[in-house]
């Protein structure tokens, strides 16, 4: 008898959030076409998408902001809140790269976000990432995207308060991490090995209590430690 080590693992399980049929529908056959992935759920709106996330709780929810009722980004904000559904990740797919509320999904909780035209391939490791507790950030797009909102006033800049239990190293990761470098990119940075960045970053999440990558780029933000505009490496 073979030992349980040996077993495949179970696939990651999907849910996905859109309230297009055909867009569900392509994303069911794609997300289905791997053999590491299944999708355990559709849901037409917000509403349908607590709901599942919460019956079903899913390794990750591919989440479209816009959709009838309760939208993406309330959708996100209560699954995250909710202790029943924390360890759901929710990856939001969005059709413009500067969707103005792709920001605000993040702020609520999201672990990262993709355009909706992106290459399949891409697209499935993008739920792998999230899954395994990653964020999933598209450095380019990410970075044009935060420095364009977050300089408006959609609410008060976090206290930079919270920063005062980071060490001078600490915050400079923070500072990196939100400008969108990689860990690898970090290390090179600071004249450290990636390990020693990784432990950094994990650092860093720990005292701010933040999930993922997501929360720390939003942080950086808020709390000034990062101005809009500033590209990496600069």
């Amino acid at each position: 008898m073979m030992s349980s080590s040996s077993e495949t693992p179970s696939p990651l399980r999907v849910l996905v959030a859109d309230d297009q049929a055909l867009v569900r529908s392509g994303f069911h056959m794609l997300v289905e076409s791997a053999d590491d992935l299944t999708v355990v759920g559709e849901a037409a709106n917000g509403v349908e998408a607590l709901e599942l996330s919460r019956s079903l709780t899913p390794d990750v929810v591919l989440m479209d902001i816009r959709m009838p009722g309760m939208d993406g980004i309330e959708a996100t904000r209560q699954i995250i809140a909710d202790p029943a559904t924390a360890g759901v990740r929710v990856l939001v797919l969005t059709t413009f790269e500067l969707d103005e509320y792709v920001f605000q999904a993040l702020r609520a909780g999201a672990s990262g976000f993709l355009l909706k035209d992106t290459d399949p391939d891409d697209l499935l490791d993008a739920v792998r990432v999230i899954a395994s507790g990653e964020s999933l950030l598209a450095p380019s797009v990410t970075r044009r995207l935060i420095a364009e909102f977050v300089r408006r006033p959609q609410a008060p800049p976090a206290d930079p308060e919270i920063l005062s239990e980071l060490t001078e190293r600490e915050r400079e990761v923070l500072s990196l991490v939100g400008r969108g470098l990689s860990n690898g990119e970090i290390a090179v940075e600071l004249f450290i090995s990636p390990a020693t960045a990784k432990t950094h970053v994990s650092r860093v999440m720990m005292k701010l209590g933040a999930r993922d990558r997501a929360q720390l780029v939003v942080t950086a933000y808020e709390t000034g430690l990062v101005s809009p505009g500033t590209s990496a490496g600069a």
